[in-house]
């Protein structure tokens, strides 16, 4: 939901005037004395805060989830633990991973679209790869997982290249030698968005090295994100299908319209 998709409700008679007015009027901050949640940003970017659950307290994440729940019925918090998980376990909807410490709430429903691919090259990194496909989906996209497909035997990668023929984005997680997204973004037509792991022995510089073999690829449409930061890969990747999904839906209503002109 954003601006765009609140006026065209109007416009199409989905929404009445006082709704529109209080979505649109209706106070942007809720204040407390230890956060200052963002409820517009759900109008500005289309998704809803995100909360990064590490270095709060359990009381704080509960709070935070509240708000943000009485507004959306959807939060997603990164980074949570399990005293996390426990202070919210009763909320309707409520998920926890730990395996990638990612704690939803999704009371209302989203229908999934377009593709998203996330690989990852070994089983170490998926804490990583699933932050990011758990951030894909809860933001509405279709989330393929496509694990254990590192270069160390590039035959497991090539055995699901087709998979990757209709995605709009990737996500490819690395950590040791980093190679894997160079690999998939010299096959695939889609953008990659490369993330570099803590993965690997003593030179891997606790995922320094694999970043920066990403930061050189030489294969073209490659952008990346910070060592670890599953969700940050995911959120773009996402951002990627949305946009792609907007432009197929326009030209749709394109189309129809020339077909059908008015009288």
């Amino acid at each position: 939901m954003n601006v765009d998709s609140l006026l065209e409700d109007f416009r199409q008679g989905r929404m009445g005037a006082a709704e529109l007015k209080r979505l649109l009027l209706g106070e942007s901050v809720a204040e407390s004395p230890f956060a200052r949640v963002d409820h517009q940003r759900l109008l500005r970017k289309g998704q809803a805060e995100v909360v990064f659950c590490q270095g709060k307290t359990p009381e704080h994440v509960s709070a935070i989830f509240r708000e943000l729940a009485g507004r959306t019925g959807r939060v997603l918090g990164t980074r949570a633990g399990a005293e996390h998980y426990a202070a919210v376990r009763d909320m309707e909807g409520v998920r926890y991973d730990p395996l990638c410490r990612v704690l939803r709430v999704e009371t209302r429903p989203e229908t999934p679209v377009g593709k998203v691919v996330v690989i990852s090259a070994g089983t170490a990194d998926l804490p990583v790869a699933e932050e990011a496909a758990q951030t894909a989906e809860h933001l509405g996209s279709r989330v393929l997982r496509r694990y254990d497909c590192g270069v160390a035997g590039i035959h497991r990668f090539l055995s699901v290249l087709d998979d990757f023929a209709d995605a709009r984005a990737v996500v490819a997680v690395a950590g040791m030698d980093g190679a894997l997204p160079s690999v998939v973004a010299g096959a695939v037509a889609a953008p990659v968005v490369a993330v570099p792991t803590s993965v690997g022995y003593g030179a891997s510089f606790g995922g320094l090295a694999a970043l920066l073999t990403m930061l050189n690829a030489c294969a073209p449409g490659i952008s990346v994100v910070n060592i670890d930061n599953g969700f940050g890969a995911g959120y773009m990747a996402h951002v990627i299908n949305e946009q792609c999904e907007a432009a197929r839906r326009d030209g749709a209503a394109r189309v129809a319209a020339q077909a059908n002109p008015a009288e």
